[in-house]
């Protein structure tokens, strides 16, 4: 079961979003906040799974309400910001805080809930808006490989061609271990969250 608190201001959509999670056997809301700061304070009672943040809130808002929690409970307590902001500015403020996701609220539900599912998982849903700013101001921050080892470089390479890990290492001839490093450390320094992310940046920069 996935626990979940829930930070939105508006009423009607704070149970809007409450009965459309209510319908899933493995979702359960176990708090609602009004703000920001109603939102860290739950997160340290309840202990969530996923906290789902508006970023436009009365008093704290969601960027300082999803570093706060973030924080405190060292990522265990994942951040998906479920607003109606696509600004860049927006989207890589509430990344940077530590947010694991960002979802914009014209998604459809079903988009919705396998954010809160993958973010669950420790993965990193992003909408497609989204993720075409984060990659955008990624882009303009960082030269293409620069900053990557040869190593990384070919894990990042293999990634790309749709390579699991396991293939990887076989491919390598390293320890899966040693690819999941590599892994997080090609994230990081491309500015990326997760291996699609990672696998279009290397085709809109390497390879084109």
């Amino acid at each position: 079961m996935i626990s979940l608190v829930l930070a939105e201001d508006h009423p009607v959509v704070r149970m809007g979003l409450e009965r459309l999670l209510a319908n899933e056997s493995d979702l359960e809301v176990v708090g609602a906040a009004a703000n920001g700061l109603e939102a860290v304070e739950l997160a340290e009672r309840l202990r969530p799974d996923v906290v789902l943040m508006d970023l436009s809130m009365p008093g704290m808002g969601g960027v300082d309400a999803t570093r706060a929690i973030v924080a405190a409970h060292d990522g265990a307590v994942k951040v998906v910001v479920l607003t109606s902001f696509a600004g860049r500015d927006d989207i890589l403020a509430a990344l940077d805080a530590g947010a694991s996701g960002y979802m914009l609220k014209d998604a459809e539900p079903d988009e919705l809930l396998a954010a809160v599912r993958a973010a669950a998982r420790g993965d990193a849903p992003l909408a497609p808006r989204a993720a075409r700013e984060v990659l955008a101001a990624r882009v303009e921050q960082k030269p293409p490989t620069a900053d990557l080892s040869p190593r990384e470089q070919d894990v990042l390479r293999l990634v790309a061609q749709g390579l699991p890990n396991k293939r990887i290492a076989r491919e390598l001839e390293i320890s899966e271990k040693t690819v999941k490093a590599h892994l997080t450390n090609v994230f990081q320094r491309i500015g990326v969250t997760d291996r699609t992310q990672a696998a279009l940046w290397f085709r809109e920069h390497v390879q084109s």
